[in-house]
């Protein structure tokens, strides 16, 4: 059985492409200070295997697409995917950066190619995961068990639209 499905890309904005810069060469500094500074043993192979697992973790983790089908959507990242069953959404909605502003990062990262993990948001003290390339163009989606997902697209509006059942998928 074929299915109906649209595609929403992620793309990388300016901010996320300085913070992404700004990560690298934070790790190369501390590894070029390590290696000169500290010669050799427990601490420095403990530093590399560190950063290499954060780096590879943050890799696998970036955000690619969004899949929209007629049964789900799903956020494709490099090494996972998130489903969210469409007959279990409950509320989708469009968020503002001003919206935003109250979450900060608890496991996640946070402008390496990307900002996606668990965030908190202190406003309303309460837990969301976010999946987005750019630091606008948010999409709130809360699902029948108060789960909210937030991701970033272009074309915001339109998933949103797509997700109410406003317009067909083709």
């Amino acid at each position: 059985m074929e299915q109906n499905q649209r595609v929403f890309r992620y793309r990388f904005d300016r901010r996320t492409l300085y913070w992404s810069g700004v990560h690298i060469v934070v790790f190369a500094i501390l590894g070029v200070a390590l290696y000169l500074l500290y010669e050799g043993g427990y601490f420095s192979a403990w530093f590399t295997s560190l950063v290499v697992a954060i780096l590879a973790l943050m890799g696998l983790s970036i955000p690619r697409s969004i899949v929209l089908t007629d049964n789900a959507v799903e956020i494709r990242c490099l090494f996972d995917i998130t489903e969210i069953r469409r007959d279990e959404i409950a509320e989708v909605r469009v968020l503002t950066p001003q919206d935003m502003k109250w979450h900060v990062p608890l496991f996640g990262g946070y402008g390496f190619f990307g900002y996606y993990g668990h965030f908190l948001d202190i406003r309303h003290f309460d837990r969301v995961v976010i999946y987005a390339s750019e630091w606008k163009n948010f999409v709130e989606i809360t699902d029948i068990y108060d789960d909210k997902v937030i991701v970033s697209c272009r074309e915001a509006e339109q998933l949103v639209t797509l997700l109410k059942g406003g317009e067909s998928i083709n």
